[in-house]
C-alpha cells in the first residue's frame, strides 16, 4: 500500500513563498549549541531571571526589589549572558519559561540555567516565536523527565523536533509576529496608563486621613458642605449567609445563583452586574426552603469576602447594581450588608469601599496568621465617609465607572490581539505530527 508523503507546510504561507520547497524536518540540537561562560572573576554584572511572560527580566523586578547580590549568592558561579542567546529554566520550561537576550548587554543569570545560540541558517527571532508556538510546548512535555518536578535538560532538549524554512522566510514571519508583539506591548502600556490614572482618581476623589474632603471636588460641589463620616453599623447591617462548598455549585442549569467568595477575589466587577457575569447556579437538589426572602440579595448591597490568605485581598467587596429579576444569594466566607437607610446611591458605594481610605481601615480589622479574616462584627468598627449630596456621589461613581470601562475595553483589545497570535502561531508553524 503507497503512502503519500506529508509535505512540510504550514496551514497559512505567505504569497511569495507558495511555490517555495517545503520545510526541513531538523532537530533543535542540529541547529543550536550549549554554552556556559562562568562569571568566574564576578564581575559586577545586572542579575537577571526569566519568566514566561517576559523572558529575561532585572531578578529585582521579579522578587520584589531584592536579587541574588542582596542575598548574599557567590555570583561567581553564575552564567554569563551576552548579546543574541537563549536561556530556559530545565524546571520551568514546561511552563514556557524560556527567553532570548536579543540585544540586552551582558548580564548574568543563576547557573541553573541552560543557555544556547543558534547556528547559522536560523533567525533568532522566527526560533523565539517557535518557543512560544503550542507545538513546541507539546515535545516539551513529551520529553520532560522526572517525578514531582519534570526536568528538561540540553540532552532531551536538543531532541525536539523543529520545522524551517528558508531564512528569507523565517524572517518574513519573524518580523510578522514580532510586529504583532509591538502593537500587544503597546496596548498593554495604553492599560497601565489607564490603570494608574484610575489608581490616581481613587486617591484623589475620596478624601485622605485627617481630611474632610477629598484633593478633587468636582466644580459644582466645591462649595458644598464636608463629607459625612459616620460609623459602619449605622449605615449598613449584616445579614444572613449561606455555607455552599464549590461542589454544591455548577453552571449549567438551576434557579438560584449564588456568590462565592473566590470570585470576588478572582473575576467579578466592583459594580456587580449579574448580566455581564459568570455567576454559578446552587445544585437543585439542595433545599433552600429555610433561607428568608429578606437574604436573598439585592441591589445596592455589598457583598465582602471575609477571608484571604492576603492582606491585600481581605474584605475584598462588590456592589450589587443589576440583578435582572435573577435570585441570587451570598455564600460561603461572605458578608453580605444592607443599607439600613438609603444614605448612599447605587454605585457608590463599590467604589468607596475600594478606596485607599477605606481599604486600609478594613485591613487594619484583619485577624489570623496563614488565612486572614474580617468579621462583620469588626467591618462594623470602621468610620466610613460619604458627600451628603447624592447628586455627588452619582457624579463620582460614573466618573470611576466610565474609567472602569475604558480599562475593560482595553483589556478586551488586549485579549482579542493575543487570540489573534494563538491562531497565528498554530497557522505559521506546520504540525510537527
Amino acid at each position: 500500500m503507497n503512502k503519500t508523503k506529508q509535505k512540510l507546510v504550514p496551514e497559512l504561507r505567505f504569497s511569495e513563498f507558495k511555490g517555495s520547497a517545503d520545510w526541513k524536518r531538523t532537530s533543535l540540537g542540529k541547529i543550536t549549541s550549549v554554552i556556559s561562560n562562568r562569571n568566574k572573576k564576578n564581575e559586577d554584572l545586572p542579575v537577571y531571571s526569566i519568566n514566561n511572560k517576559e523572558g529575561f527580566l532585572p531578578q529585582s523586578k521579579q522578587f520584589d526589589g531584592i536579587n541574588s547580590k542582596n542575598r548574599g549568592y557567590d555570583i561567581s558561579l553564575y552564567k554569563i549572558v551576552k548579546k543574541n542567546t537563549f536561556a530556559y529554566n530545565p524546571a520551568r520550561i514546561n511552563i514556557g519559561s524560556i527567553g532570548y537576550s536579543g540585544n540586552l548587554e551582558d548580564v548574568i543569570i543563576s547557573s541553573l540555567y541552560v543557555c544556547f545560540k543558534t547556528k547559522a541558517d536560523i533567525d533568532d527571532y522566527f526560533l523565539n516565536h517557535f518557543f512560544k508556538s503550542n507545538e513546541f510546548l507539546r515535545e516539551v512535555r513529551r520529553n520532560t523527565e522526572g517525578g514531582i518536578r519534570s526536568y528538561l535538560f540540553y540532552k532531551s532538549f536538543s531532541n525536539i523536533k523543529v520545522f524551517t524554512p528558508s531564512i528569507s522566510e523565517q524572517q518574513k514571519i519573524a518580523t510578522c509576529l514580532s510586529s504583532l508583539d509591538d502593537l500587544i506591548t503597546a496596548h498593554k502600556d495604553r492599560l497601565d496608563a489607564l490603570q494608574r490614572h484610575k489608581k490616581g482618581l481613587m486617591q484623589n476623589l475620596f478624601p485622605r486621613e485627617g481630611q474632610k474632603v477629598p484633593d478633587y471636588r468636582f466644580r459644582e460641589f466645591q462649595n458644598d458642605v464636608d463629607w459625612v463620616f459616620e460609623p459602619f453599623k449605622e449605615i449598613y447591617s449584616f445579614l444572613v449567609t449561606n455555607s455552599f462548598s464549590r461542589n454544591d455549585l455548577n453552571y449549567d442549569k438551576g434557579k438560584v445563583k449564588n456568590i462565592h467568595y473566590g470570585d470576588i477575589h478572582t473575576k467579578f466587577s466592583v459594580l456587580f452586574d449579574i448580566t455581564k457575569e459568570a455567576v454559578p447556579y446552587i445544585n437543585e437538589d439542595i433545599s433552600l426552603k429555610n433561607i428568608k426572602k429578606i437574604n436573598y440579595c439585592q441591589r445596592g448591597d455589598l457583598v465582602f469576602a471575609d477571608a484571604s490568605e492576603d492582606l491585600n485581598d481581605v474584605g475584598k467587596s462588590i456592589e450589587i447594581v443589576n440583578l435582572n429579576n435573577e435570585r441570587l444569594l451570598s455564600g460561603s466566607h461572605t458578608l453580605l450588608a444592607r443599607q439600613i437607610e438609603k444614605k448612599i446611591t447605587i454605585g457608590f458605594g463599590g467604589y468607596l469601599f475600594k478606596s485607599p481610605g477605606i481599604r486600609k481601615l478594613i485591613k487594619k480589622e484583619a485577624q489570623g496568621a496563614k488565612v486572614l479574616g474580617v468579621s462583620g462584627t469588626r467591618l462594623s468598627n470602621i468610620t466610613v465617609c460619604y458627600p451628603k449630596n447624592k447628586n455627588e456621589q452619582q457624579k463620582i461613581a460614573d466618573f470611576l465607572s466610565s474609567a472602569d470601562e475604558l480599562i475593560i475595553a482595553q483589556q478586551n483589545k488586549i485579549d482579542q490581539l493575543e487570540q489573534h497570535k494563538k491562531s497565528l502561531l498554530q497557522g505559521l508553524f506546520p504540525k510537527l505530527y
